[in-house]
């Protein structure tokens, strides 16, 4: 596997997969041509679906037109074998005439693959691919799941996670501030604000529960407005492990350098999801997004509150096997409805798989890396209508 850094990456909403991971390939794109006449840009399958409502088309337009004219050519209704976020990016001379061209994926969380090439390439820093393999280790060497990311990753990790905190932390800040209706259409209104004051006249678990409501949306809606924030494991579910962190840090009193060990260890756990399967939600639903996110914040607190490595390894998998068959079905294309609500439900449920497992001894039934396979495998099967596309579900209930 990776470096946990593919987990974790820093930039702008709504979409890891439809507004990075397009904008990325368009800056890849550029390093190989000079000044061309004109940019075709031919989006397929989902980018083209729902790209408008993500933003896809701006995150393009941005990097190219400054260069060259642009032409974006929506092709929705054309899957490409490798991938439904297909994209090809042609440079033409004055006449018109292909001078260069890519194909090129966007896979989810703001990774690209292009045509012909390995989707696992790049340095790989992890010989341990599965929990299982991980946990024994941790078993036999009496390390934790952020001890093996330290001796893999290298002491720079921590600088790293660090920079991914503090961006965490300012959209959690941002977000419980700001008002007003989001972008889109929709009419959407903040709701952190809210949330945040409404919080406040409770006391003990219901403040406490309200407090993680406010910290998800907020980082949910300054993602859904463009903002700056972590993809956690991706744009449409990062305010699920930022608000779970931030309300541990806040509440219990939790220095900085646990909170750097639990970002290690949660990013593991979404390091093995990505490597084995899936983040991408135009693949395989929002069981890959949010999903994903609820098991990486369930590993997080449950490493927090002192859980051994066999009660993280049984939060993580209640937060990912009780998301199974989740569908991705953005009204609009936009990642506000569900995405935003879902964000704050998702917290919260990390927060109760924590708390499940620690009552438990860690033993279970059905093992992380299981549940992993069957969202696969759940998410082949799940019609592509109700996957990133906007054809179905939610999505058509207006």
């Amino acid at each position: 596997m990776k470096s946990i850094k593919d987990i974790y990456k820093i930039g702008l909403g709504p979409s890891s997969s439809h507004t990075m991971g397009p904008r990325k390939a368009a800056e890849r794109f550029l390093t190989r041509v000079g000044r061309p006449a004109k940019f075709d840009v031919t989006l397929y399958g989902s980018l083209a679906a729902t790209g408008k409502g993500h933003l896809t088309d701006k995150a393009i337009l941005d990097t190219l037109n400054p260069v060259a004219p642009t032409e974006i050519i929506w092709k929705p209704d054309i899957v490409l074998p490798y991938h439904t976020n297909g994209m090809k990016f042609q440079a033409l001379d004055t006449e018109g005439k292909e001078i260069q061209s890519m194909t090129a994926y966007s896979i989810g969380g703001g990774d690209i693959v292009e045509e012909g090439e390995e989707r696992n390439s790049g340095q790989e820093i992890y010989h341990m691919t599965t929990i299982k393999d991980i946990l024994g280790w941790c078993t036999e060497t009496g390390a934790s799941f952020w001890e093996y990311v330290d001796m893999c990753e290298g002491p720079e990790i921590w600088d790293f996670l660090r920079n991914v905190w503090n961006v965490m932390k300012s959209a959690v800040l941002r977000g419980i501030e700001a008002e007003g209706v989001l972008p889109g259409g929709l009419g959407v209104r903040r709701k952190a604000l809210s949330y945040y004051m409404h919080a406040q006249g409770y006391q003990g678990s219901l403040k406490s529960r309200g407090l993680v409501y406010a910290y998800a949306l907020a980082v949910s809606e300054e993602n859904a407005g463009g903002g700056e924030i972590v993809t956690a494991p991706t744009c449409g579910s990062c305010g699920i492990v930022p608000a779970v962190l931030y309300h541990l840090h806040t509440s219990k009193n939790i220095n900085e350098d646990r909170v750097l060990r639990a970002l290690a260890t949660a990013g593991l756990f979404g390091n093995v999801v990505k490597y084995n399967a899936s983040v991408s939600g135009a693949e395989v639903g929002c069981q890959g997004e949010v999903g994903v996110a609820c098991a990486m914040a369930a590993a997080a607190a449950s490493q927090m509150f002192g859980g051994s490595t066999a009660q993280i390894e049984y939060s993580a998998e209640m937060g990912l096997e009780h998301h199974l068959g989740l569908t991705c079905d953005p009204v609009c294309g936009l990642v506000q409805i569900p995405c935003i609500e879902r964000n704050a439900y998702a917290a919260a449920r990390a927060l109760d798989a924590n708390l499940y497992a620690a009552f438990s001894d860690g033993r279970h039934a059905v093992s992380f890396d299981r549940v992993v396979q069957v969202m696969k495998q759940t998410g082949h099967d799940i019609p592509s209508l109700y996957k990133e596309t906007s054809q179905g579900g939610l999505a058509v209930i207006k």
